[in-house]
């Protein structure tokens, strides 16, 4: 997904119109709906600055919005490719199911990503038992710093 189309969604998950948004970021009621609707569409992207105010007013961390995009199933590989040579993804098979492992051995960074991905699967257990609501879910992984 591109950048202008995380705004798009998460503009529409939170129900916003376009012109609300743009207030929300401090535009010019004259053009807020213009703005927003030439960032949504790709024709402009919002400075970094930017990118982090819309991020506020959707109630989102920045990163969600500028986070690496898989647009199709070759992308999302070459992204997991990357992931292996920096991180030390591992794909393995367990129980006949294909898993992906971290080798916290690798560096630093490969353990902070494995307890990133441990907390996501512990908010994602807490969704599957009822503990947590979809919203709270969706709230957990979107504002996830």
């Amino acid at each position: 997904m591109t950048i202008g189309e995380r705004i798009r969604f998460f503009r529409n998950f939170r129900g916003m119109t376009q012109k609300e948004l743009g207030l929300a970021i401090g535009l010019e009621e004259k053009n807020a709906d213009n703005r927003i609707s030439q960032y949504e569409a790709n024709y402009r992207v919002p400075r970094r600055e930017l990118l982090s105010q819309i991020a506020d007013a959707l109630d989102i961390s920045p990163d969600t919005l500028s986070a690496l995009g898989a647009g199709s199933h070759v992308e999302l590989m070459h992204t997991l490719f990357t992931l292996e040579d920096n991180y030390g993804l591992k794909i393995s098979k367990m129980d006949g199911e294909v898993c992906l492992k971290v080798d916290v051995r690798k560096s630093k960074d490969a353990a902070r990503l494995h307890e990133m991905l441990c907390s996501w699967q512990q908010a994602a257990a807490m969704l599957e038992t009822g503990e947590i609501s979809k919203e709270d879910y969706d709230k957990w992984r979107y504002t996830f710093t």
